[in-house]
């Protein structure tokens, strides 16, 4: 599946709910992205408004708004990862309308859009399609762990974090991307619904995985990567966090993925777990996720920071602290790159 599309984001463009839209419109190659939907920040350039870069994709109010534009995509994204995954209302003229114009859907969303009877019924009407990419994959095309991660010889490094939506993903990428830059192979292995949105090649959508299966489809996507490629360095897209009790999650990738090395994001400004802060559900000091994920025996080779809630020089404070505390280089991804993470990796693949 390739082709254009405008992807909605339902008046969260400026939060991490929205995290799908920020994936596609940093760049994709499953879709060019045309338009992105928001009825709170229409009228802005969404690469501007998410980075301060000029991308040159228009924000409207509506579908209507962007077809009275011109506007006509081949496909409309949904977005958004809202709690409990479900199609907002709000959203739903749109995609009628979309649908009614014979544009197919895509959705990464939890609830099953093409089980819905009223748009099933208007996609059919219109010849019109609907992905839903979170659909687990039927039993008997799951791989089971083997053992071939044995195999690999390739450094395999994970950009895990503290918390929920903390970026572990663009991270991931710019680290692919930065290693490509200095002209090393490198590819990502995706977990999550952006990531196969944005068309890296290897990875499976873990949330959406017979829990006895993630294993070995984690081990086949990686061992599948390093056979077809040979990489000089295979980047992992972590998920959740070893400590959330929503969701804890990573051992798999240390343990049955066989990590050489970890990217440890984290937050400084965001004092409770996502979503639980009724229940005040405080993130430890960053020190115990990082002593957590080296009793696997697996290096945190580098911090990452993700500066929301706190100003540069804020960040940049906690960047020197963590720096002299955990003796690793700390990176500021959005304001800085991540290139000095680079001669750690070089030093890995001279093993």
């Amino acid at each position: 599946m390739k082709g254009t599309a405008i992807v909605m984001s339902n008046g969260v463009y400026d939060h991490k709910s929205a995290k799908t839209t920020h994936g596609l419109v940093r760049g994709s190659e499953r879709f060019e992205v045309l338009a992105v939907i928001d009825h709170v920040f229409h009228g802005n350039d969404a690469g501007e408004l998410l980075d301060g870069k000029h991308r040159g994709i228009p924000m409207f109010p509506d579908y209507q708004a962007a077809m009275d534009a011109g506007i006509k995509p081949d496909y409309l994204v949904v977005g958004i990862a809202p709690k409990g995954g479900r199609l907002p209302e709000r959203m739903r003229d749109d995609v009628k309308m979309a649908l009614s114009n014979g544009v197919s859907l895509v959705s990464g969303l939890h609830q099953f859009l093409k089980e819905d009877p009223e748009l099933h019924e208007i996609a059919e009407r219109n010849l019109a399609d609907i992905h839903d990419i979170r659909k687990p994959r039927p039993k008997h095309e799951l791989n089971f762990w083997k053992g071939e991660i044995y195999e690999v010889t390739t450094p395999k490094v994970v950009v895990m974090g503290t918390d929920c939506g903390l970026g572990k993903r663009t991270t991931a990428k710019m680290v692919v991307e930065a290693l490509r830059a200095h002209n090393y192979t490198s590819e990502m292995i995706f977990t999550g619904q952006t990531g196969w949105m944005q068309g890296w090649p290897y990875g499976f959508i873990l949330d959406s995985t017979v829990n006895d299966f993630v294993s070995g489809e984690l081990e086949h996507m990686i061992v599948k990567c390093f056979r077809e490629v040979h990489p000089d360095v295979i980047v992992v897209e972590g998920q959740a966090a070893l400590l959330n009790p929503s969701g804890p999650c990573g051992a798999e990738f240390l343990v049955s993925g066989r990590m050489d090395g970890v990217i440890l994001q984290h937050a400084p400004g965001r004092k409770y777990y996502d979503g639980f802060e009724r229940l005040q559900l405080e993130i430890p000091p960053l020190r115990k996720d990082f002593d957590l994920v080296q009793s696997y025996d697996v290096p945190v080779i580098a911090i990452s920071i993700n500066t929301t809630g706190i100003t540069l020089e804020e960040a940049k404070k906690y960047q020197a602290q963590y720096e002299k505390e955990f003796n690793v280089p700390v990176l500021l991804p959005i304001q800085e790159g991540v290139d000095p993470v680079i001669p750690v990796l070089e030093k890995m693949m001279k093993k």
